[in-house]
């Protein structure tokens, strides 16, 4: 039923606290009561002063609305004039909707791939705010900002003289080789290294270089669900393997896959350490060209009990093992930046398969890092960050030792930012995490990063990103949650 110029303002409903902006609700719902024929054609809406009065909002917020519904053909307007709607109901553009309509039943068509994403619980289901004890990050309150800020802006001065194409800058490639070689172990040359925005933009230019659709890769399980995203999406049959207490099992039983994915240094989520027995022995399963492994060393900067292991790439010589590194651990998840050291046989097919999917780190980023990194600030910085996140580790196990011993275990890593704590009663960690997230605390069941049926429970919890006074006002709450 048209509606007359006096009622439009109540057919209005503006949210202030909605995350949308004023302009943009207005905007849709104006749209949504033409496109519905409430506001016919030829209806000449209120001025944008009686309509802003009416609505309680500025004039340059109806201004703004009537602009942009008349640049999209709904209405038409002309100065010193109010807008007169241009378009009947029944000429509607497609999708266009009234006011508090549901849906209609159609859906859009999806790849397999996509149609099956809402069965994973990664990213996280509930995008809670940063707080304690959110496993995954590092103190972003404790980085170096001024001296990166330095590195930025002199890297923002440099960027005419820098040679234009080149998707991974050679200062860093260089730097970041001798680095992983002094401090992992890692055996590559710059040029087997790659650039990239993240960890995970490396394992989808893996997956898209060697997977052919069928093809069988090992994942741990639990582990990392972006790990089974990436090479779902390239079409392979993803396979879960077992941990035992050195991660991931040999699995004698099935025909030997394309590729295996592991966290051999810090499984993720366990903490468990990989044996160099165990680690011999994958690399043995592995045939150059037909089977590879996918080595993500996701926080191999911190180890805080004994020297680090040196990586299972630096132990392979025969280019079968992908190196996968990030800097969003060791230093702010702002700062989008991983790498892949790939084998030198794979190197020029990845080169072009970066270009053609557009996996580009911006060269602004990287010769900045590379700067932070050769004038010896990286290296400082981490020294006494695992200074901090050792201690920190200790007051989190003591705090639930002390407070929740009789609920939780916690399992001790040897490195890393985050541990697991087993639930002594029952295998209820979902709702645990729930109760915890309600109450403030936000956590990650072990059950939630399980392939099929979880083989494993308990709760994740970060520590390297809290202090000791937020981790114990944490742990405190986690106990009156229990």
């Amino acid at each position: 039923m048209p509606v007359s110029e006096a009622m439009i303002a109540g057919l209005i409903e503006l949210k202030w606290a909605d995350g949308e902006g004023l302009a943009t609700q207005l905007t849709g719902q104006l749209r949504s009561l033409i496109a519905s024929g409430r506001l016919g054609k030829g209806r000449a809406l209120p001025s944008s002063r009686r309509l802003a009065s009416d609505l309680g909002v500025s004039r340059n917020t109806v201004t703004y609305a009537f602009e942009q519904l008349a640049a999209e053909g709904y209405l038409a307007a002309s100065p010193g004039r109010r807008p007169v709607v241009a378009i009947d109901g029944g000429e509607r553009i497609e999708g266009a909707r009234a006011v508090g309509s549901s849906p209609g039943s159609a859906r859009p068509r999806l790849s397999p791939w996509a149609s099956k994403l809402q069965q994973t619980d990664w990213p996280m289901s509930y995008q809670a705010p940063l707080k304690p004890l959110r496993p995954g990050h590092g103190d972003a309150r404790e980085f170096p900002n001024e001296i990166w800020g330095r590195c930025l802006r002199r890297s923002a001065v440099g960027a005419a003289r820098r040679e234009l194409g080149q998707v991974s800058r050679p200062r860093l490639r260089e730097a970041l080789a001798h680095y992983l070689a002094a401090s992992r172990g890692v055996r590559a040359s710059a040029e087997q290294i790659m650039i990239l925005p993240s960890a995970q933009a490396a394992l989808t230019l893996i997956a898209a270089a060697v997977i052919t659709p069928g093809d069988d890769v090992w994942v741990e399980d639990p582990g990392y669900p972006g790990a089974a995203a990436a090479f779902r999406a390239s079409g392979a049959r993803v396979i879960g393997v077992g941990l035992d207490e050195q991660g991931m099992q040999r699995m004698p039983d099935l025909a030997t896959p394309k590729l295996l994915f592991m966290t051999p240094s810090h499984q993720h989520p366990t903490g468990r350490l990989m044996s160099l027995a165990r680690r011999t022995e994958f690399l043995s399963l592995s045939r150059p060209g037909k089977t590879w492994i996918v080595e993500d060393d996701y926080d191999g900067e911190f180890h805080y009990d004994s020297r680090p292991v040196p990586a299972l790439q630096g132990l392979d010589a025969h280019g079968r093992v992908f190196y996968v590194g990030t800097f969003s651990k060791a230093m702010t998840s702002d700062i989008r930046l991983g790498y892949l050291v790939a084998p030198q046989v794979l190197v020029r097919t990845l080169e072009i398969a970066q270009r053609h999917i557009g996996l580009i780190a911006s060269s602004h980023i990287q010769e900045a890092l590379a700067e932070f990194i050769a004038d010896g600030h990286f290296l400082a910085h981490l020294r006494r960050v695992r200074r901090l996140y050792h201690a920190r580790r200790d007051h989190l196990v003591a705090g639930l030792e002390r407070h929740l011993g009789e609920v939780l275990s916690a399992e001790v890593p040897s490195g890393g930012i985050q541990l697991v704590a087993r639930l002594k009663r029952g295998r209820a960690d979902q709702a645990a995490v729930k109760r915890l997230v309600e109450a403030g605390v936000v956590t990650r069941a072990i059950s939630g990063l399980a392939l099929g049926k979880p083989r494993d429970h308990g709760l994740l919890l970060g520590f390297a990103a809290w202090r000791e006074s937020e981790i114990s006002a944490a742990v405190r709450t986690m106990a009156s949650c229990f």
